[in-house]
């Protein structure tokens, strides 16, 4: 009897360490290092917004949904709907990688900044698939960075940095971005 005992003792306790051993490894090979100067991915886009002004229907690629709310100087609570061309150089008339289309709104009573979510929908011959892209853009900032939280396609799960750098800026009517796209997580 001792010895039935003490075998299902030793095999209970050969089980538990077996399953220790398997659920350490199983976290171990899950874990990922991320090296913030080795991205798995990493590409330029410019992103170019056409206000909408009430008489240029045919070039706008956004407008403005709700108008600011008259709280301080800085367009707080306006909404501004966007579906804009990317291209990977600086000229609005370059082809089209993506579209970037989403939504951004201003944000803070006391300066310009602004809101972002937006999804980067590529359909291309280099890429298939979306990135969504969110965060603060604190406009005064010479760089900021917004988190990518996701992805589709060839960007399927993708994790990683959006860097904006205001390219060039003309008023409320036109302004293009440069996009770092930095991904950390591509499967």
């Amino acid at each position: 009897m001792r010895n039935i005992v003490a075998h299902k003792s030793c095999f209970l306790l050969l089980l538990l360490l077996l399953l220790l051993l398997f659920t350490s490894q199983f976290s171990l090979a899950a874990k990922k290092t991320l090296n913030r100067d080795r991205p798995c991915k990493r590409f330029v886009l410019y992103y170019h917004d056409i206000l909408f002004g009430g008489d240029d229907v045919a070039n706008a690629t956004s407008a403005a949904v709700a108008n600011e709310t008259g709280l301080g100087n800085f367009k707080f609570g306006k909404l501004i709907v966007f579906d804009d061309p990317m291209t990977k150089d600086n000229h609005l008339l370059s082809p089209a990688v993506a579209r970037a289309q989403g939504f951004y709104f201003y944000d803070m009573k006391s300066d310009y900044n602004s809101w972002f979510a937006y999804t980067l929908v590529f359909n291309s011959t280099e890429h298939k698939g979306t990135l969504n892209i969110m965060g603060a853009d604190i406009m005064a900032a010479q760089t900021r960075d917004l988190s990518i939280v996701g992805g589709t396609g060839d960007f399927f799960m993708a994790r990683g940095i959006a860097t904006f750098v205001t390219d060039t800026f003309q008023g409320a009517k036109y302004f293009r971005l440069k996009m770092d796209i930095k991904l950390y997580e591509c499967y």
